[in-house]
């Protein structure tokens, strides 16, 4: 009969978890700085008296900064460490909310929504990789989750709070004010995250790898536990002694074919349209008919609906499989869109919209959301995944601002409203659904069960 492990060999499991979860505050600010444009984007609109591209710029600039953070996180991480990494971008989320809830110029509003921008795209990095990098094997898998499910309730807890702040005001104070008030609220988690930050230690592989091994090892005793450190320190020393392969690895005929269904997934997942729904929900719902309050309890269900289903897909994905998953996903995404686009043209009223929109959310959150970025962590291999990530996801990041800047300049053109009455957007989203569909169909390789090894031979042949 097996002894139990022992606590020399299992560390503080408490402890990981602890210091996983405040790592993980910065997959709920990347949420939170990402959706509250969500509440604020129509009053802003009504003060700065925005035109359509204007109004676009509002909600797609902080996504330009998520490019530019992305683009530099890997840098930030390696030189300065993951914790000071995520103290920065800890820094400009609060600089970036008290900058956005008292400027007196549009402009001003940019800069700063930009500069928190920066910081979504580090932690979007920094957070997972943090977690991964101090996380035993046995419950990494876990814990890098945790942040996914942090990112959406980080959206879920801003439209509660955009829906409270706006809640029964009067129409000229939330156009004066109210905004100010949804971009100052991300002061406290912020300031939290900050604060909880001064109590968690350094990677302990980034500290290994920096020659810090004493660090390393009481950061590793308390992790992994006393009795497992030096097994633990060894593995980290061959890792490190491994070259790393380039970039231009990546442009080898079979990598140059994995690269490129990497990128078509991570740009597809954003033109199917989720970000329209997640940022501009509440001007959706008001242009069918509802009022500022209807509309943003209606955003609190789509967020609420997102997190259900996200939590659905990470318990299922490994039974149900990749590519079942996200062809019925996608599938299901345009049949919605293409309702919402014919109820939109026919002027149907918000509440058999909001069913659409619910069906679409779902079937997204339930598979091209996730399943997006479990393929991507597995179809490059080991040497290569972080680098091909990064290109992905830099991919993934345009197309995002691509989309948010685009979606007013469509929904509001005079020509198109003519003919389509706002459906045509929907339209378009649906078209790209089923590119999707068949990208998946056509060209990826079913990844359920197999090995990393097994994935990288078949990129390999």
């Amino acid at each position: 009969m097996s002894a139990a492990p022992s606590a020399q060999h299992t560390g503080s499991g408490p402890y990981v978890v602890w210091v996983c979860l405040v790592a993980a505050l910065g997959g709920l600010l990347f949420g939170y700085d990402t959706a509250v444009i969500a509440g604020a984007i129509g009053f802003l609109h009504e003060h700065f008296q925005l035109d359509a591209t204007q109004k676009g710029w509002a909600a797609a600039c902080a996504l330009l900064g998520c490019v530019g953070g992305v683009a530099f996180a890997g840098v930030f991480s390696d030189r300065l460490g993951r914790k000071k990494t995520l103290v920065l971008a800890g820094v400009l989320f609060l600089v970036s909310a008290v900058g956005t809830a008292v400027p007196k110029t549009f402009t001003t509003f940019v800069l700063y929504r930009v500069l928190g921008g920066v910081g979504v795209g580090i932690v979007s990095m920094a957070s997972p990789m943090y977690i991964a990098e101090i996380s035993p094997a046995r419950i990494r898998g876990r814990m890098v989750s945790v942040n996914q499910f942090a990112i959406i309730s980080g959206m879920l807890v801003v439209y509660f709070v955009n829906y409270f702040i706006a809640q029964g005001a009067e129409p000229a104070w939330n156009a004066a004010r109210g905004w100010r008030w949804m971009f100052a609220s991300e002061i406290v988690p912020a300031t939290l995250f900050l604060a909880l930050l001064l109590f968690v230690p350094e990677s302990p592989r980034w500290l290994a790898e920096n020659g810090r091994t004493d660090q390393a090892r009481r950061v590793l005793a308390r992790v992994v536990g006393p009795g497992a450190v030096d097994a633990e320190l060894g593995s980290i020393e061959t890792a490190a002694r491994e070259k790393s392969a380039s970039l231009a690895h990546l442009l080898k005929p079979g990598l140059r074919r994995m690269l490129g269904i990497g990128i078509a997934l991570a740009v597809l997942q954003q033109v199917t349209g989720i970000n329209v729904f997640l940022y501009y929900a509440p001007e959706i719902f008001k242009q069918l008919g509802a009022g500022v309050d209807a509309a943003l309890l209606q955003t609190i269900v789509v967020g609420a609906v997102n997190l259900l289903f996200t939590v659905v897909a990470i318990g299922r994905v490994d039974h149900w499989g990749r590519r079942p998953l996200m062809m019925a996903g996608a599938a299901g995404m345009g049949v919605s869109l293409l309702a919402l686009g014919l109820g939109a043209q026919r002027g149907l009223v918000s509440v058999s919209m909001l069913v659409f929109v619910l069906g679409y959310i779902a079937c997204f959150a339930l598979s091209v959301g996730p399943v997006t970025w479990v393929l991507l962590s597995e179809l490059f291999p080991t040497r290569l995944r972080g680098r091909a990530l990064s290109v992905a996801t830099f991919w993934l990041w345009t197309a995002n601002f691509v989309v948010s800047q685009t979606f007013p300049m469509l929904d509001e053109n005079p020509w198109l409203v003519a003919r389509f009455n706002h459906g045509f957007p929907f339209y378009v989203y649906a078209m790209f659904c089923v590119v999707l569909v068949l990208v998946v169909w056509r060209w990826v390789p079913e990844t359920k069960g197999r090995t990393l090894e097994e994935i990288e031979r078949w990129s390999a042949g």
